[in-house]
């Protein structure tokens, strides 16, 4: 698969090493064309300006800060058919949520390239997770929830989470990307309080309750 990338920071390192890794053909862009040729030189890929990315890969990952998003989609180009990975979380001090209730930055995004098949994943963990071959805990690989319309596109991402040991999940269409940064804002939180953030859930066979007694 060809991957365009958005952006030369952690996150673009860590899950795009993972995907030249499993044989992806990736090409790296940044606002620091030196950045960005130096992580493309560490991770085997090739490098280029946004618009070179974005008609580069039948999949684009937007990995940039927030504040920057909108100006990287503008000089990206229209991205027309590809399919976007959105990994942003867009939060204000306090860990709140920047977007009015009922809106998500993920569909803000998708209304700013409409052509494009956006799907939110890949926002839930610290990118030294995604640095880990695998991601997995107590024997079980970790699951990444993925929100989207387009059925293509999701199994598309759920084959890069795939390749990287994980288990894709599905999170619904993108109008429940908000329920995924909501989440975000929630566990990280939690996890920098030094609170387990997975505590707060039960197994899943109790989910409804402790099972019955025969």
């Amino acid at each position: 698969m060809r991957i365009g990338i958005l952006g030369s920071g952690n996150m673009a390192d860590a899950l795009g090493t993972q995907w030249a890794r499993a044989g992806h053909d990736v090409m790296v862009s940044g606002r620091d064309p030196g950045r960005a040729a130096a992580l493309a030189d560490r991770m085997g890929a090739r490098t280029g300006t946004w618009r070179e990315a974005a008609d580069f890969g039948d999949v684009v990952l937007l990995a940039i800060r927030d504040h920057a998003v909108f100006d990287v989609l503008r000089e990206a180009g229209p991205l027309d058919g590809r399919v976007l990975i959105d990994v942003t979380n867009s939060l204000a001090p306090g860990f709140r949520l920047k977007e009015p209730a009922g809106t998500s930055f993920a569909e803000r995004v998708a209304a700013a390239v409409p052509r494009a098949r956006v799907v939110k994943a890949f926002n839930l963990c610290h990118e030294d997770v995604w640095r880990m071959t695998p991601p997995a805990f107590d024997g079980a690989p970790l699951a990444v929830p993925l929100a989207g319309d387009d059925a293509d596109a999701l199994a598309m991402v759920e084959t890069l989470v795939r390749d990287m040991g994980c288990e894709p999940v599905s999170a619904g269409p993108l109008d429940r990307a908000g329920l995924l940064e909501a989440a975000a804002a929630l566990v990280i939180g939690l996890w920098l309080g030094g609170a387990d953030a997975r505590a707060i859930l039960p197994p899943v066979e109790y989910a409804s309750g402790a099972p019955a007694r025969r």
